[in-house]
């Protein structure tokens, strides 16, 4: 029980950081400017935490020109993918396999 919540990295499971892989994740790639503002966070902010991901090899960086401006987008890497996929199950399983604590005594266990 003790590696349950320590088996995903500190890069990954930092809460800003998780939430820059939920929207790539969910959008299949996103710029940076649509990460920004789903974040309501500052360039820097951001930046800071996307390279990061992108060091740890979570995120792939494409540099394009869209509508005439430079813009940088973002898609899961494979490693990367397969850790939100892993992230995933392992909040399933948890889900599945904890009783509530409200629902009996202590730990969700009957008390005696």
């Amino acid at each position: 029980m003790d590696n349950l919540y320590t088996r995903f990295d500190s890069t990954f499971f930092e809460k800003t950081r998780l939430s820059i892989l939920t929207i790539v994740y969910r959008t299949g790639g996103a710029s940076f400017n649509y990460i920004k503002r789903q974040l309501s966070m500052s360039d820097g902010a951001v930046y800071t935490h996307i390279e990061k991901l992108v060091q740890a090899e979570y995120l792939a960086k494409r540099r394009e020109i869209a509508e005439g401006a430079a813009q940088t987008s973002y898609t899961l890497t494979d490693k990367g993918r397969q850790a939100y996929r892993d992230y995933l199950a392992f909040l399933e399983h948890m889900l599945q396999s904890h009783t509530h604590p409200f629902e009996g005594g202590r730990n969700g266990e009957d008390d005696e």
